[in-house]
């Protein structure tokens, strides 16, 4: 009954799922010990969430073995989930490292605060442990994909179930056919006379009898861009293994360096003795990434999916900004100085986080 329900209903668990998300952003700081009750909420609907996924995919994959009338089918795939869903369909282990990665990431901070009562030491050993396990299961899931490299989310993203036509829309059209079909109701021609048809929001045109939509017609400006939403790339047509390239050599070894440079960081920083202020850590954290970036192989002939990956860890580049000492030496400063300029209730919730950042190692983990 509960699977039927989320099938069935799932923008509305998607909304309530949000709705729970942007209540874990404002607990923080409001009371004793709110920053695990707060953190609890999120681990628990992040893992929530994700079997809902599991659910919504399982009868995704259903519904695309009916056929679906034109006017209710789905948007072609993009090309990471075409590629994240094969090898989630092709290799059970891949699923199963996959769901393990995404398990610690989503309680990771938690196991962080729950190991903080009971001594900094046993802390560190926490977090040095997680940081072990993902890269471990990072690294399979490189083996598993034959030396490619990793996308974010490493699981498909969850798509909307397209609506099945109701037994009433079905005895409708039939009646409508039916009726435009009527010997009585042709003209002398022999033709049909004028059909009814129903105008979608976005301005496209649906035929009643026979349910195919036509699109609107473009802006007088945008004619071009108009017909080449319309035409098929070659990423749209090729195999979902080969989305990304395999990796080899410099571009094999600047993916593991990757992988590895958490786990680097998060050593560095448990055998540190000043962990606040010890720029060590910080720099070979920093150094492996950048040396990721520089070892890839730039004559490499890349894909858009794999230009979209390293764009992407580009970005996640600016966390180290709020990491070790340069967060206490540099960004520490800064982040008061815009808190000071800032209204009372958005300079407070700064302030809860800021507690976050400077105390919790998993915070600011990309």
């Amino acid at each position: 009954m509960y699977d039927d329900f989320i099938t069935k209903n799932a923008h509305q668990v998607s909304q309530i799922e949000s709705t729970l998300r942007s209540l874990t952003y404002i607990i923080p700081g409001r009371f004793r010990d709110a920053e695990i009750a707060s953190e609890s909420i999120h681990s628990g609907v992040q893992l929530l969430s994700l079997y809902h996924d599991t659910l919504l995919r399982r009868a995704h994959k259903l519904t695309t073995k009916v056929p679906l009338p034109p006017s209710l089918s789905q948007p072609a795939p993009t090309p990471h989930g075409r590629y994240t869903r094969f090898w989630t369909l092709k290799s059970t282990l891949y699923r199963r490292v996959a769901y393990a990665l995404q398990i610690v990431h989503y309680v990771e901070l938690l196991c962080e605060m729950a190991a903080k009562r009971r001594g900094e030491r046993i802390r560190w050993r926490v977090i040095v442990l997680l940081e072990a396990a993902k890269a471990l299961c990072r690294l399979l899931l490189m083996r598993i994909t034959r030396s490619r490299p990793l996308v974010t989310p490493i699981l498909p993203e969850r798509e909307p179930i397209p609506e099945q036509p109701t037994e009433e829309d079905e005895v409708e059209a039939e009646f409508r056919a039916l009726e435009e079909d009527d010997e009585d109701r042709r003209n002398s021609t022999g033709e049909l006379g004028q059909r009814k048809g129903q105008l979608g929001p976005n301005g496209e045109w649906t035929m009643s009898r026979t349910g195919m939509s036509l699109p609107s017609l473009p802006a007088p400006g945008d004619t071009s861009g108009y017909l080449l939403s319309r035409v098929l790339t070659s990423d749209d047509i090729k195999p979902a293994a080969t989305l990304l390239n395999k990796l080899q050599g410099r571009a094999q070894a600047a993916e593991v360096l990757h992988i590895l440079a958490p786990l680097i960081f998060a050593v560095a920083l448990a055998r540190s003795k000043d962990k606040r202020k010890a720029w060590t850590p910080w720099l070979l954290g920093v150094g492996a990434e950048l040396a990721a970036r520089q070892l890839r192989d730039r004559g490499l002939r890349t894909t858009p999916l794999e230009r979209e990956e390293w764009n992407r860890r580009g970005w996640a580049m600016g966390w180290w900004a709020m990491r070790g000492a340069f967060y206490e030496n540099v960004t520490k400063g800064m982040v008061g100085g815009v808190r000071s300029r800032m209204p009372g209730l958005l300079a407070g919730i700064l302030e809860d986080y800021e507690y976050l950042w400077e105390n919790y190692h998993f915070s600011t983990s990309s």
